[in-house]
This record gives structure tokens, sequence and C-alpha cells, in this order.
């Protein structure tokens, strides 16, 4: 199908599939969004350290947002010039290629079941290879564990899978799939490289880890970059054929939405999780510290890579505050705390609620408290959360600069934890650096609209979307040595104490 730009090509739709909310937002050429809508989806915990989401419920809560986005300015699929996707990643979903459906609800990327399957794979010797193949360390954070276990613990799966009946995706995948009505297969190179499968340096998947977990090859989907053309939306769901143009796991999505095109530019996401990338161009980086070589998000094959660490606990730990502990009513209430109280009373939260990742990558630490004494308020134990994230950003830069050489003189920031001046704040002090917040901090979705609208000639080419790029606040840092010292000394105390438990 031939695609046919005209002044009626208003928008560009961004869907961003989250690890705890659907949404989609749509951007015009400005990159300002237009129109809006979100919707949160249960969480399911069915054993300690197990998370998983339903597939179905997922498509549904996708499909709800974009009828609610589009409703609210009265957009018709002829006002799209395009889509793009951004999605939590390493999420796994295998479903039957011929009902369409789940065989088992997806296992989310936090999910730590397959720990026993990464120390087999390490007393196996393939520690060495994953790590140079892929870029990865060897954890049970990455699909190919997963995909694994749902083959060996779904009855008759590995039968359907060997025949040909049973495919497999990351989120990415599962909606273009459900988008197209099943006509297209497909996953681009940020998600390929997460999946712990993919040969990073020939863009293929790899034999040697697919016959080692015994996934059959024709479950795969198949790997194009993160601009172009995937196919068209089926007609029914929009009323209209949208192009699916753009996907890209959210991550690789935020550093293209935050224009960080060039070698050594660094973003940090303060999401569910917290994430850390340096585009380092072409050449894919091997870290010996903990972090990992990942593909950056592009409008073609010639590919770039990023060094990445990966924060499991983030945003999560407000959430937790809210929603299990009862402590806030709502997130933005966190910084409202925090600024109640001078400092944190000496308390340290270690948020290891499911291991802890980079640079650790411990996946049997928990959750750590330490430093409590009598005059510990609510105030101080919300602001020892938030600057756990902080800290442990802290962790990932020290390391990013050793390992690429290169003096981090800023951080740009976005996700929704960007939003709160105390945290952004400390962030500066703790690193010492300018953080840099934008106008836009949905940069999530605005990279998957700027793949997307590249693709079809919405926009010109990345000058054209750098010009869009704007600052909101810089955060200087305001912290003298020593104080720096002294609390990073005490978080660097508390994060023993989270591994030593991990070692009872």
């Amino acid at each position: 199908m031939e695609i046919s730009m005209s002044n009626m090509n208003k928008y560009i739709m961004s869907l961003d599939q989250g690890t705890t909310s659907s949404r989609c937002i749509l951007f015009d050429k400005q990159g300002r969004i237009c129109s809006m809508a979100q919707k949160e989806f249960a969480q399911i915990y069915p054993e300690p350290g197990w998370v998983e989401h339903d597939p179905m419920e997922i498509w549904a809560s996708q499909m709800s947002v974009v009828t609610e986005a589009v409703s609210r300015i009265g957009a018709s699929a002829d006002d799209i010039a395009a889509l793009g996707i951004t999605n939590q990643r390493e999420t796994t979903v295998v479903w039957d290629r011929r009902t369409g459906r789940p065989i088992y609800n997806a296992i989310v990327w936090q999910c730590r079941r397959t720990a026993d399957y990464i120390n087999r794979l390490k007393c196996d010797g393939m520690e060495d290879y994953v790590r140079k193949t892929t870029g990865l360390v060897p954890d049970a954070y990455f699909s190919a564990s997963k995909l694994a276990w749902i083959l060996d613990n779904v009855e008759g799966a590995r039968k359907d899978a060997a025949a040909g009946n049973l495919l497999f995706g990351t989120v990415d995948t599962w909606l273009i799939w459900n988008l197209t009505k099943g006509e297209v297969h497909v996953t681009d190179y940020t998600n390929a490289s997460r999946t712990m499968m993919f040969d990073i340096h020939n863009l293929c998947w790899d034999k040697k880890i697919i016959e080692y977990f015994d996934i059959p090859e024709v479950m795969l989907p198949q790997v194009k970059p993160s601009g172009c053309v995937y196919g068209y939306t089926e007609n029914s769901l929009f009323g209209g054929c949208i192009p699916i143009a753009g996907a890209a796991g959210d991550q690789q999505a935020a550093l293209f939405g935050q224009c960080c095109f060039d070698a050594g530019e660094v973003k940090n996401t303060y999401g569910t999780g917290c994430f850390l990338l340096m585009n380092t161009g072409d050449k894919a980086v091997e870290s010996k510290n903990g972090l990992l070589t990942t593909i950056a998000a592009g409008t073609d094959n010639d590919v770039q890579y990023a060094l990445e660490g990966s924060i499991f606990v983030a945003g999560a730990g407000i959430q937790w505050l809210r929603d299990e502990m009862n402590i806030l009513e709502t997130s933005a209430q966190s910084e409202e705390y925090a600024r109640s109280v001078e400092d944190t009373a000496g308390v340290y939260v270690v948020p290891a609620f499911t291991g802890l990742g980079a640079p650790y990558w411990n996946p049997y630490a928990r959750g750590t408290v330490v430093g409590i004494t009598r005059g510990c308020t609510k105030a101080h134990f919300v602001r020892a959360v938030l600057e756990s994230m902080a800290y442990q950003t802290y962790d990932i830069l020290k390391i990013m600069e050793n390992e690429s050489g290169v003096d981090i003189p800023k951080l740009k920031v976005d996700g929704g934890a960007s939003k709160n001046d105390f945290l952004m704040q400390f962030q500066s002090d703790i690193l010492n650096v300018d953080v840099l917040r934008p106008e836009c901090v949905e940069t999530t979705a605005l990279g998957a609209a700027y793949l997307a609208g590249i693709a079809v000639g919405y926009w010109k080419d990345k000058d054209d979307i750098r010009k869009n790029w704007a600052i909101s606040n810089t955060f200087h840092p305001d912290l003298a040595d020593a104080g720096r010292q002294e609390l990073l000394s005490g978080w660097e105390r508390a994060v023993r104490c989270a591994l030593a438990w991990a070692e009872a």
C-alpha cells in the first residue's frame, strides 16, 4: 500500500503501553500534545517476586484510550498520518496464532520466577557467550527465560510451538499483531535486543541461545528498524487504514524523544523503573561493571548502540507507598512530604522489591530499610524512598562515565517522577551535574511518534525534530562535597545490607 500524505494528516498517534497503564497521545508537528488518554490495568502477583499482566486487558485498555484520545478532539483516521508504538520491554507474551488468544498471562519484566534458569545457564558456561552476543548480563529480567518457562509449564505448549502454532512477542509485537488482525508478526531492533536471544552485532536471532532454551525459531517475529512501515491498522478498528510506522522499547524511545542522537548524550527516565541510557554511536561498548549494551532506536538499518543502566524500582516505590502502605493518597503528595523535613533523619530505603538491577544484578536482594530511630516520621520515610531514585541513578552514571571515557556534565530527564522538583534538585546535588527537564516530559511517547513521523515524511529528518526540543527547567547542584559524600556513604552501607539479606 502506498503512503499518501495530505493536509488532512494533522497528527501522529503514539501508543505508549507501559507497565502499569496504557496511554494514547496525539502529537502535532511541533511535538505538542494535542490529546491524551490513560488507563491503568491490573498488576497480578501470583507468588512473591512473580509479576504478570493479562495480555487481553493490555489490548483492551490500549484500544480504550485510543478511542478516548481521538474522540476528545474529534479526530478520525484521515487525521492520523501514522501510528507509533512504545512499550514496556522484556515482558513476554505467547499466543496461539489460530485463535489469537494468549496461552498464559504475560510475564512482566520485573518477574523473578526464572532466576534458577539463569543460574543454570551460568553453570553451563553460557554467561560470557550471552554477554558478548546480546550485550546483556544474563538475568531473569529478559525475555528468553520467561518464554522458556511458559513452554515448560503450560500443558501442550512445546508440542504446539514445534508445530508452528504458537507465536512469541514482546508487547509491541502483540499490539501490532492485533492492530493488523494477525497479518504482521514483527518487532524492532530495540525490543529484540532486550530478549537475550538477539545477536546485536549481526542483527539476527542467535541460534545457539534459542537452541539452549529449546525455543523453536518459528515462534520468533521478524526484526526491522525502529522507524519503518510495518503494516497498516485493520480498517474496522479506526474507520481507516493507518500506517504503523514506528516501534521502540520505552527507554530507547525516550532516548530518541530527548533528541540524544549523538554519541555521549545521556537521558534518564523516571517511570515504574528508572533507566539511564547513553548513546555510544556506532560503537557497541562492552561493560565490565554491570551495564548493558543495547541497540538505540533509529530510522534505518544504520544501527546505533547505547549503554544502559536498569533500575527495577523507581516510581513503583511511590506507588507502593500509595497503594500498599497507604502512606500517600496521591503520588504528587510525596514532594510535599519530602520538603516538610530537612533530611531523612538517617533513614535509607533500598527498594529491591524484585531484586537489584544494575550494577548489582542480584535477583535475590529484597527491599531494605535501615537507620530507623524513634524520631523517624512518615515524612522522613517518604523522602527516603524519593532519594533512593537519585542514589540508584548515581551508581549507574559514575560507571557509565568511567566505561565510556566521557565526562557527563548534564543529564536530560523525563518520565512521571521527573515532574517532582524536589527529586530533580536532589538528583542534581547527588550527581553534581546539571539536570535538564524538557517542556514535554512525555518523551517516551514522543520518541515513538518521531520514529513513525519520519518514516512517513511527516517530519523530514532528525534535524527537523531537534528544533522541537526545549528546556522547561534546569536544576543546578547546590550541595557541598562533604555533605554529598556523607550521604553517598550511607547509601552504600544500606545497599550492602540489602545484598547481605540475599546471601542469608
